[in-house]
């Protein structure tokens, strides 16, 4: 891919403007479709719903802060 094919799937002008992927990490092929945060945050407030998880505390911060991509540290 040269530096052109970059920046316009970078700006959405390939035909795939709106189709985002989890971000699996720097080094996956999918780095540079871009990640939903939204699709992480509703699965994140569902986990703490159904597991009753308070604002606050060690799970809490946990859940929410966890690096998984960094430190290996798993949220839940």
């Amino acid at each position: 891919m040269d530096d052109l094919d970059q920046i316009k799937q970078l700006a959405g002008l390939n035909g795939n403007a709106g189709k985002l992927a989890e971000y699996k990490g720097y080094d996956t092929p999918t780095r540079l479709e871009g990640s939903n945060p939204s699709i992480t945050a509703a699965e994140k407030i569902n986990y703490q719903k159904e597991h009753d998880i308070q604002p606050g505390t060690p799970e809490w911060f946990k859940l929410w802060f966890s690096l998984p991509f960094m430190t290996g540290e798993k949220p839940w």
